[in-house]
């Protein structure tokens, strides 16, 4: 199960959690890791795909392709038209029915990202990639679908008839684009030297690319259930730490896997090079980059190894259960239930490292 499929279920989830406490606690860092005991588990692709079924039986749904399917399908489309009746009356079915959408809209616009980042620039075409007019034709029928979900999902929105998420929604998006500008921005040069970019600008980057929409999409569920300011930032906080989390979980892999081939390239601005970078100083990380480097090639084996003996690997861990507490802290303010255990389980599937 991957990062794509989490807005839909988190929303879901949170949805399901119930009205929140009016008494707030926040404990400490160091109490939420004691209550998470982050303890060596299995590996985490198995532990993730198991929380997030269990988290799918509270929603009931199977699985993302077949939830979109469902959204853009004739059978649906009817039923909603027979939702649609209910609006300006106070029938539970259609705050149910509009936060159902609103999960889906989520996962429309991130597939519809992802559809879109998956655009090959062609200038770097190799020979082995296919022939130069099949690689056009992948493109338009990369954007023209990216344009078709981000459509359906535009037309979602408009039908929850709520500004505020619109909104926030609408505000996601820009937030998506503009950290994709970022991300492009950043990336390796030629000579394979990366921006001299802190930690503090990776948080503010990673938020707007991959923390934005998750965070929003919670705010916005929260709206939809008429919950004051007050639980919509801790539902907000919720879905931006949960995704911090994970993509510093994802940014680890090529790191803490036990089975990675060497060979296989990853990515010189993710958050265990930033820190290490930090750690080191900018001047011997361009001096440790050149020495891996072999007739103008990066050797990333040799580079890895050099990576994993510093500091920022354990720190990137360090972080990733920072996220992971602020997420879990989040969660206090709503009262016990199966969908705050699963959220929670969520939570527990990214910060745990054998």
């Amino acid at each position: 199960m991957s990062f794509r499929q989490l807005p839909l279920r988190l929303t879901r989830s949170l949805v399901a959690s119930g009205p929140p406490r009016r008494q707030w606690w926040f404990p400490s860092l160091d109490t939420i890791s004691t209550v998470g005991s982050w303890s060596p588990s299995s590996k985490f692709p198995t532990h993730w795909n198991q929380v997030v079924s269990e988290a799918e039986k509270i929603v009931g749904y199977p699985t993302s392709f077949m939830s979109l399917r469902c959204l853009l399908s004739d059978e649906l489309s009817n039923i909603a038209m027979q939702v649609r009746k209910l609006v300006g009356t106070r029938h539970p079915l259609l705050t149910t029915a509009s936060q159902r959408s609103l999960a889906e809209i989520t996962e429309l616009i991130h597939t519809a990202l992802l559809v879109h980042r998956g655009i090959v620039n062609l200038n770097e075409l190799q020979s082995s990639d296919g022939p130069l007019k099949d690689m056009q034709f992948g493109n338009k029928i990369a954007i023209l679908s990216g344009d078709f979900l981000l459509a359906n999902a535009c037309n979602g929105l408009a039908l929850l008839q709520n500004s505020k998420v619109v909104e926030l929604l609408a505000s996601a998006l820009m937030d998506l684009v503009q950290g994709v500008y970022h991300e492009n921005s950043t990336s390796a040069k030629e000579n394979f030297i990366t921006d001299d970019i802190g930690i503090s600008t990776w948080k503010e980057q990673t938020f707007l690319s991959h923390g934005a929409l998750l965070a929003k999409s919670c705010q916005a569920a929260m709206e939809l259930a008429k919950h004051d300011a007050e639980v919509q930032d801790m539902a907000f906080q919720y879905g931006k730490h949960m995704a911090m989390s994970h993509k510093i979980n994802s940014d680890l892999q090529p790191f803490i896997k036990e089975k990675t081939s060497d060979s296989v390239a990853f990515n010189l601005n993710s958050a265990p090079i930033v820190l290490h970078q930090e750690f080191l100083g900018r001047d011997l990380w361009i001096q440790q980059i050149g020495q891996a480097q072999e007739k103008g090639r990066l050797d990333y084996t040799k580079l890895r190894e050099t990576i994993k003996a510093g500091k920022g690997v354990t720190s990137a861990i360090d972080l990733c259960r920072y996220h992971g507490n602020k997420a879990l802290e989040a969660l206090e303010s709503f009262p016990p239930s199966e969908a705050r255990s699963a959220l929670e389980n969520i939570v527990f599937a990214v910060t745990r490292f054998s």
